[in-house]
């Protein structure tokens, strides 16, 4: 029997960088299926939940924050920018990228996810930036210009507030 996993993530989160590697690893290897779910972390569940965005967070948890990041990059042994060019850039036009690419699949939303995470954290491309997004899905083998359009339509942005309200929901 197959179990499903529900992956609610933020597509600019350096900790999913790190873990969405892992998270894949251990779906192939136990069989298991993935429901790709971005969600906007730092706009709507932070405020409810007690966090903060990184720029309001007091420099000594700014500062701790790095030296977590390298910790687990040095643990993991995978390249990691710690402070790259483009962080942060604001990630809803990459969620609503990857959940266009669940039109093909979830394993074409993974894909279209790791190629936005490594754009920022390892290659320092601004995911923030439509074109650079564009390159980032056609480099999947994906249309990126079709997957661009969708991302920005009213049905795509309904299943991001749709997958965000849902993680609020399910805490």
């Amino acid at each position: 029997m197959s179990k499903l996993v529900d992956y609610y993530f933020s597509p600019i989160s350096p900790w999913t960088y790190l873990g969405h590697p892992r998270l894949a690893a251990m779906l192939k290897k136990y069989g298991g299926q993935v429901n790709v779910k971005p969600v906007d972390l730092g706009g709507k569940i932070f405020p409810i939940s007690g966090g903060l965005p990184l720029p309001q967070r007091a420099p000594q948890r700014q500062a701790y924050r790095l030296v977590e990041l390298a910790r687990w990059r040095d643990y993991l042994k995978v390249p990691l920018t710690i402070k790259p060019k483009f962080f942060p850039a604001p990630g809803d036009l990459s969620a609503c990228l990857i959940i266009a690419a669940k039109s093909h699949g979830e394993e074409a939303a993974m894909n279209v996810a790791w190629g936005i995470l490594k754009a920022c954290w390892v290659e320092e491309r601004n995911t923030g930036d439509a074109e650079t997004l564009q390159a980032i899905v056609t480099e999947q083998g994906l249309n990126g210009a079709d997957l661009l359009a969708q991302a920005q339509s009213d049905a795509v942005k309904a299943k991001y507030a749709a997958f965000t309200q849902e993680a609020i929901d399910r805490q």
